[in-house]
């Protein structure tokens, strides 16, 4: 056995969870008005086309990524959610996410349509705020979720904010 899962139909395999490479794997998949899985931001490593609706997108070890995923069937909305995760290093512990592989480190979970719509805007004055979102604190993401299932409106990640952020990670390193 070579460790990689059996093809798969019109796209050839997709990496497993024990694949050899260090890269996080997510399978993004659109068929309109049905399944819509996409990347809102997030420094791809590798893309690759499995067939008209299916892809797959790579990271790197460390890289930030949003995975946006929303599905519907003939009576409405059946999963409306949002990720932030972090792509772990080759060996390192992770959390289970469905069609990423291995993992990651789920930085922000936010589920239900109304919430996800909120996250959205929050990505967009962040990078209003002229800050990649991939480059934003881990911390910060994490303060958005406590702060959006308490009920609460997160702070907002300023320019200055991401000033000491980076500071503080020169002074961690």
């Amino acid at each position: 056995m070579t460790g990689t899962a059996p093809p798969r139909v019109g796209g050839g395999p997709v990496p497993s969870a024990n694949s050899s490479d260090a890269l996080t794997h997510v399978e993004l998949t659109w068929i309109e008005n049905r399944i819509e899985y996409w990347i809102r931001f997030g420094r791809q490593a590798g893309d690759r086309i499995l067939d008209r609706r299916r892809r797959v997108v790579s990271f790197r070890p460390g890289a930030i990524f949003a995975f946006v995923r929303w599905a519907a069937n003939d009576f409405g909305t059946v999963i409306s959610r949002i990720d932030i995760v972090r792509a772990v290093d080759a060996g390192a512990a992770y959390q289970t996410l469905p069609f990423v592989r291995p993992g990651g480190e789920i930085l922000l979970k936010i589920e239900g349509w109304p919430k996800v719509e909120k996250v959205l805007l929050h990505i967009d004055a962040v990078e209003a705020a002229g800050v990649d979102p991939c480059d934003v604190a881990p911390d910060h993401w994490r303060h958005v979720t406590h702060r959006m299932n308490a009920g609460h409106e997160p702070r907002s990640y300023t320019f200055a904010r991401h000033q000491a952020w980076l500071k503080r990670r020169e002074i961690e390193q």
